[in-house]
């Protein structure tokens, strides 16, 4: 076996050094993303939508659908625990797919939790992650059917699944934008990475310091730094969606950023998009530490991530029966029939252009 093992190593690299080695940083998670969309196994007729959406979507009991998604966590890229209280980690990783699910208009009933666990960590340091995790599974009326736990080397590892069902009818995918469309995105944006702004540079503080504890005064920055730790799914608008008769026809959650998912929705719906940046909902909180720390608080919202807020589209002569059934939303922009670019407009008579 090991002779093997190392026979198929030599040939794989004598063939790499004959071709260029190209760094995944040199082409770019999307773009690495869109090389996996090959390969993808054998087709199946119960699979409605494999990638590209939020979930993937397969035929259920007659006129259901079942929307299965999958998120992972690695500690020190996606989570830092100098800052991170166990607790708050356990209930983010569920918001994060749970947000998935409520993209596709869908209702969450199920996720699974698995989790590498160093030796370093404690039963009871575990047992807050799971706290948080039954909470949020409480929070997002939703059960925690199971998982595996392992042993991890190095570093704490977390993947969690998510499974909801919606009817046939009702599903929304990011395909579905039209011409016209009017494009709104719900409650206010950069906030998380506001947060992170904040727990950063506190960290920091920290580590230049000599003290062995650390508790700095984070009261001022509170609604921030719970954007960033314990954030919240739109359960809320994906309820008020289906006690109406209205229906986005295009919906996406705010994960990677503003321009990320206008990009996803403007690729998938083959459109193109008209931005209107003074009309991007901001809030104060996040206004005072971009200002605070120096920075264009347009960048939080463009480019921040993990607001978990839903942007989707309308017709634009329902925008105000939207309005009456669910207010915290505002228009930003409009579906437009220039493809492949994303419009900025700056309301300075100005305007640049992105690729999409």
């Amino acid at each position: 076996m090991l002779q093997f093992c190392v026979g198929v190593y030599a040939f794989f690299y004598f063939n790499m050094s004959k071709n260029k080695f190209q760094e995944i940083q040199e082409l770019g998670f999307s773009a690495l993303i869109e090389k996996f969309k090959s390969y993808t196994g054998i087709d199946h007729s119960s699979i409605i939508k494999g990638i590209g959406d939020d979930c993937s979507v397969s035929a259920q009991r007659e006129g259901f659908l079942t929307c299965t998604t999958t998120e992972i966590f690695l500690e020190g890229v996606h989570f830092d625990l100098t800052y991170t209280p166990f607790h708050h980690l356990g209930y983010k990783i569920v918001t994060a797919a749970v947000s998935d699910i409520y993209a596709m208009n869908a209702i969450p009933e199920q996720v699974l939790v698995s989790i590498a666990i160093p030796n370093r960590y404690s039963v009871q340091m575990m047992e807050q992650i799971y706290m948080g995790i039954d909470a949020a599974c409480k929070d997002y009326e939703i059960k925690l059917a199971g998982g595996d736990t392992t042993a991890s080397h190095q570093i704490l590892s977390i993947s969690v699944t998510a499974v909801g069902s919606v009817h046939e009818k009702d599903i929304i995918y990011r395909k579905g934008a039209q011409k016209g469309d009017i494009i709104c995105v719900t409650g206010d944006l950069g906030g998380a990475l506001a947060g992170l702004r904040i727990l950063l540079r506190e960290k920091q503080s920290w580590q230049e310091s000599d003290q062995e504890l650390f508790s700095p005064d984070l009261e001022q920055y509170e609604v921030v730094v719970q954007r960033q730790l314990v954030p919240k799914a739109r359960k809320d608008f994906v309820d008020a969606i289906h006690q109406s008769d209205i229906r986005p026809n295009a919906m996406i959650d705010l994960t990677q950023g503003l321009i990320a998912e206008l990009r996803e929705i403007g690729k998938s719906s083959n459109c193109g998009i008209e931005l209107y940046s003074p009309a991007i909902p901001i809030s104060l909180e996040t206004r005072a530490v971009a200002d605070e720390m120096s920075e264009d608080v347009d960048k939080y919202a463009f480019y921040g991530g993990e607001d978990f807020e839903m942007l989707f589209t309308i017709p634009e002569p329902i925008v105000e029966k939207m309005m009456a059934e669910f207010d915290d939303f505002v228009v930003i922009g409009r579906i437009t029939d220039k493809e492949k670019m994303l419009t900025i407009n700056t309301g300075e008579d100005k305007s640049y252009q992105i690729e999409i």
